[in-house]
């Protein structure tokens, strides 16, 4: 089955209630096309006390999940309930497909169609650790907000950017290693998503070229 709709996600309720989510926005993805899926919802809701609202119940055990979040939700909000949504695929006993992966759907702003970003072998921390200890080679990166992003080494070699210079910055980082550069991911929880999956767009792009993404990302205040 293919997986097909463009930029803003409509899902009817039973009620006749219309849910809108409003994917969040990419200007590049390596992955546009999708099969054997089934989708949950994250919606934006204002009605309730923590204005999120999950719907999963077109999710199948054995398929590819796009999991489609509201941009307009913190990582505070939305966070807890992809971590469900993971440990339920994690720990199935039944009917596992050990190939089916999870993806975020997001709206690919370059073709104005759907754009996808793998996320099922990432670990999400709701916490951050008593201490930060980086090897050789290996950088804490922390989003704070789109302007107020540090980047932290071992060694001397630590400072602040912003989300326009990101890319640039780390670039030169890695140009300063002969070897694989690993980069342990740290996001402050009241980020918006959509701050959040430009972070990783930008960061996908760096894995040809020496990098390594730890799986453990830590989100808190």
């Amino acid at each position: 089955m293919k997986y097909f709709q463009i930029a803003m996600l409509l899902l009817l309720m039973s009620c006749n209630n219309e849910k809108v989510v409003q994917l969040p926005e990419i200007n590049q993805s390596d992955i546009s096309e999708i099969l054997d899926v089934s989708p949950a919802y994250l919606f934006y809701d204002e009605t309730k006390e923590d204005s999120v609202e999950l719907n999963r119940r077109t999710l199948i055990i054995t398929t590819n999940w796009l999991i489609n979040v509201d941009k307009r939700l913190t990582l505070k909000q939305a966070i807890p309930k992809i971590i469900y949504l993971q440990d339920k695929k994690r720990n199935a006993e039944l009917h596992k497909n050990e190939e089916a992966k999870n993806y975020y759907t997001c709206h690919n702003t370059s073709i104005n169609n759907l754009g996808f970003i793998e996320f099922t072998n990432v670990y999400y921390i709701e916490k951050q650790p008593s201490i930060i200890d980086l090897k050789t080679n290996e950088y804490a990166i922390v989003f704070h907000d789109t302007s107020n992003i540090e980047i932290n080494s071992s060694n001397t070699d630590s400072f602040k950017t912003s989300k326009a210079s990101l890319l640039n910055d780390l670039d030169q980082v890695i140009s300063k290693n002969s070897e694989s550069v690993t980069l342990h991911l740290f996001f402050n929880n009241n980020l918006s998503f959509q701050d959040y999956i430009s972070f990783k767009s930008k960061l996908n792009t760096l894995k040809d070229k020496n990098v390594t993404i730890a799986n453990e990302e830590f989100i808190s205040n």
